[in-house]
């Protein structure tokens, strides 16, 4: 398939994606326009924006020569050690078997997967990260960011009920989340639903 054939299946793709709107709608690691195919594309993206290993993530980035068919991937990720890969959501119709748009995609230099519901769908993490994420446009106050940061120094790990005093200027609940999606703090996302107690952990550089 032509250059003008995939730049045309890629323009299409996400010309159609762009109509639609999926919640939640900020984003922290986007880069680029947030363009979604479906709810469960978006689900996935969610899932990136809280991954400490993923540095960058761009939708529909480019439209894989397959041969006769071209195929247009969910998204495409810079990882933390560099690594570039190309993701699609477990809904994601394939045109053919996933091993050959593999190969497609390591023949300019890129990994490629379709991931399983369960990676993106079982344990709370998906939930959390959505309610992360609902107060991702929020803009955290410098005042809030070192008071936290420096209570965290003096008194080690605490938990959420007790973080959410040390905010003044910036709305509490929204603060911590800001702190948590810019990878200041951390939580565990994966045992259970946030909660008062849940333990905030300071992240060093």
């Amino acid at each position: 398939m032509g250059i003008a054939q995939s730049a045309k299946t890629l323009r299409a793709s996400r010309n159609s994606a762009s109509i639609r709107t999926f919640h939640p709608t900020a984003t922290i690691k986007c880069d680029g326009a947030p363009i979604y195919r479906s709810q469960t594309a978006r689900d996935t993206a969610c899932l990136l924006d809280v991954n400490p290993a993923v540095v960058s993530w761009h939708c529909m980035p480019i439209s894989l020569d397959c041969g006769d068919v071209s195929h247009v991937p969910d998204f495409g990720i810079l990882n933390n050690d560099g690594g570039k890969m190309l993701v699609d959501s477990p809904d994601k119709p394939l045109p053919f078997d996933a091993g050959r748009i593999a190969f497609a995609a390591e023949r300019i230099g890129l990994r490629y997967r379709r991931l399983l519901v369960d990676e993106v769908y079982d344990g709370p993490r998906l939930q959390n990260a959505k309610d992360l994420l609902r107060y991702g446009g929020t803009v955290l106050a410098l005042g809030d960011r070192l008071r936290l940061l420096s209570v965290l120094e003096e008194h080690g790990n605490l938990m959420i009920a007790e973080c959410l005093t040390v905010f003044t200027e910036t709305k509490p609940v929204a603060g911590l989340a800001q702190m948590i999606l810019r990878g200041f703090v951390e939580v565990d996302l994966d045992t259970q639903l946030l909660g008062p107690e849940t333990m905030v952990r300071r992240i060093r550089a």
